[in-house]
């Protein structure tokens, strides 16, 4: 068994790690902290799964996902965020995803997903899958902020998180004005005004 962990914070990583050999004691368990070097190392074998932070500095976890698939990775990917899962799962699910699990889960549900992932099928909480059916039935009106692109909630992010907009194209590698014209947009599908705004707005629907 052979697994792939991707995240930035060493403690995470580390604690993700125990609780996988405590399940799979002969596991092959490699670690990856830096979103440059997950694509070398997730195409050097062939994984089991590979456990993938959403937010990570650089390119996001889904920016990941989407570019480990568009190379062929075909391992099942269970993405991991401290954010809500309504707000991520979804996404994460449509760029390809086996599953989503926050950060905060208990750990039986960790191995659930993992071994519910390892025999080919998707994973969601029971908490999330209520969601999704109401949302399927019609009728709930979606907030705002669903109707931003993937690109443009990562920067609704990091502009929450207080950094500059020159500060975010140096992070993921866009010009100043490319992240000037995603600011644009995400203000004008809002309906705000401003970066206090923004950030407000962020913190209210547990966004930031």
């Amino acid at each position: 068994m052979k697994f792939l962990i991707i995240d930035d914070h060493a403690i995470v990583r580390k604690g993700l790690s125990q609780l996988l050999k405590e399940e799979f004691a002969s596991a092959e368990i490699e670690e990856v902290s830096d979103s440059n070097e997950v694509f070398e190392k997730a195409e050097s074998k062939i994984w089991d799964v590979i456990l993938l932070d959403i937010s990570m500095p650089g390119r996001n976890g889904l920016d990941v996902l989407k570019q480990l698939r568009a190379d062929g990775v075909k391992a099942p990917v269970l993405m991991l965020s401290m954010h809500p899962e309504d707000q991520y799962a979804l996404r994460a699910l449509k760029a390809g995803a086996s599953g989503f699990l926050n950060k905060e889960s208990a750990t039986e549900e960790l191995i659930a997903a993992v071994h519910k992932v390892l025999s080919g099928r998707k994973y969601v909480s029971a908490a999330l899958a209520e969601k999704l059916a109401e949302g399927a039935g019609g009728g709930t009106e979606k907030p705002a902020h669903e109707l931003l692109s993937d690109r443009e909630m990562q920067v609704l992010q990091l502009i929450s998180s207080g950094k500059t907009v020159s500060e975010i194209a140096d992070e993921i590698s866009l010009s100043v004005n490319t992240i000037s014209t995603y600011r644009n947009r995400i203000l004008e599908k809002l309906g705000l005004h401003n970066n206090a705004e923004l950030t407000r707005y962020a913190l209210d629907n547990s966004l930031a």
